[in-house]
């Protein structure tokens, strides 16, 4: 008998269309196809209709979503948010020996920030969209979640807000660890954002979107109105790089294709052991 695996995805959208809920699925089956594995995940619609996952699920993933981070303090929802979290945490620090795997991305990066005081969250000065390199920390060099990733990798970055201004002895304090960053601006005098952040063992956050794949970039891209939007904030030169790097292989692709399946290994090996199709 194959052990069941169940991960929870929580979906912070709030019924905004997007692409990132199909990118986690894609990459679910992909991986369940891969090796063979018991599989199933039930999504929950977090901001929209409070729904929330309970403790019983393996893995869990909390997606991006539209809109500022700290107006949201205090609802309803946000609430049981932070209490499974709690409970999560309050789990994995038991004698358990199965333990709790947790992805955030993105909007929910910014949340779980806010929610450890680890840094500033403001309105960026204009948005960042597209393919962009993220710079791995020293920090990040030995991260296994990174492995298989170039140093800088490529990513989707889609976001209005941001964290800066790390707060170091906050970061100690918990035993976190910054693991990338910003690209480097020279020419723009201000902070870089984080955008990977080891909670700990188990808890593992980026503030751009791992589970974005070319075709899906590509086809809201060559939308006309999205194109008009990349190419009046950016420029046309902008847009066209853009393009381009999704047509790497080495980029998207690979991104998509390594850092939340090495996740999801992390957390397999914790779960069951080696799985012989994870060594091979």
């Amino acid at each position: 008998m194959k052990p069941k695996i169940k991960v929870a995805i929580l979906d912070l959208y709030d019924g905004i269309a997007n692409e990132g809920m199909r990118g986690f699925q894609d990459i679910l089956k992909r991986y369940r196809d891969k090796h063979d594995l018991n599989l199933s995940y039930s999504i929950f619609d977090v901001r929209r209709r409070c729904e929330m996952p309970g403790t019983d699920f393996d893995i869990y993933i909390s997606s991006g979503g539209p809109g500022d981070p700290l107006i949201t303090e205090g609802t309803e929802w946000e609430k049981k948010y932070f209490m499974l979290m709690d409970k999560l945490e309050d789990y994995n620090l038991s004698n358990h020996a199965d333990k709790k795997h947790a992805l955030f991305v993105c909007h929910s990066f910014q949340l779980m920030c806010r929610h450890y005081k680890l840094g500033d969250i403001n309105m960026r000065r204009s948005p960042s969209f597209g393919v962009l390199p993220v710079n791995q920390t020293a920090a990040g060099i030995g991260e296994p979640v990174f492995e298989g990733l170039a140093n800088p990798f490529y990513a989707v970055d889609s976001r209005s807000w941001q964290v800066i201004n790390p707060d170091e002895n906050r970061f100690k304090e918990l035993g976190m660890q910054l693991v990338a960053i910003e690209k480097e601006r020279p020419h723009i005098d201000l902070p870089r954002a984080m955008m990977a952040i080891r909670y700990n063992d188990y808890f593992f956050a980026t503030q751009f979107h791992p589970e974005a794949d070319a075709g899906g970039m590509k086809a809201l891209l060559l939308k006309d109105e999205k194109k008009d939007e990349v190419i009046n904030e950016h420029g046309e030169v902008k847009y066209r790089e853009m393009l381009a790097h999704l047509d790497d292989p080495d980029k998207i692709t690979h991104t998509q294709h390594t850092l939340i399946p090495n996740f999801l290994d992390q957390a397999m090996l914790s779960l069951h052991g080696p799985l012989p199709k994870l060594l091979s």
